[in-house]
């Protein structure tokens, strides 16, 4: 599995947790859908391809600000309780991230 693919699997896994806890659906929202679409589409678009580093990390920010700020509201929630519901993902997430 690729990094790009690695990362898509997280940030799914994130928006689906993120969307199940504080908008109560067990599919994805309409506002979630659109905000993985998007997430996945700038993967696939990203100019540094397998070296990319983190999105926070990454000198060229590619998101639209309204999405980077939902990205961050998803990473707040979702990132420290991920350690729960996909243990093994996190810390190889955590390794690849040093």
């Amino acid at each position: 599995m690729t990094r790009i693919e690695k990362e898509k699997c997280m940030i799914a896994q994130m928006i689906k947790l993120y969307c199940k806890k504080n908008h109560h659906n067990k599919e994805l929202c309409n506002e979630c859908k659109e905000l993985l679409e998007y997430a996945l589409k700038r993967l696939d678009h990203c100019r540094y391809g397998e070296n990319k580093t983190f999105c926070n990390k990454c000198p060229t920010h590619c998101y639209k600000k309204d999405k980077r700020e939902q990205m961050r509201n998803v990473m707040r929630y979702s990132g420290p309780r991920m350690i729960l519901h996909n243990p093994l993902m996190v810390i190889k997430h955590l390794i690849q991230k040093n």
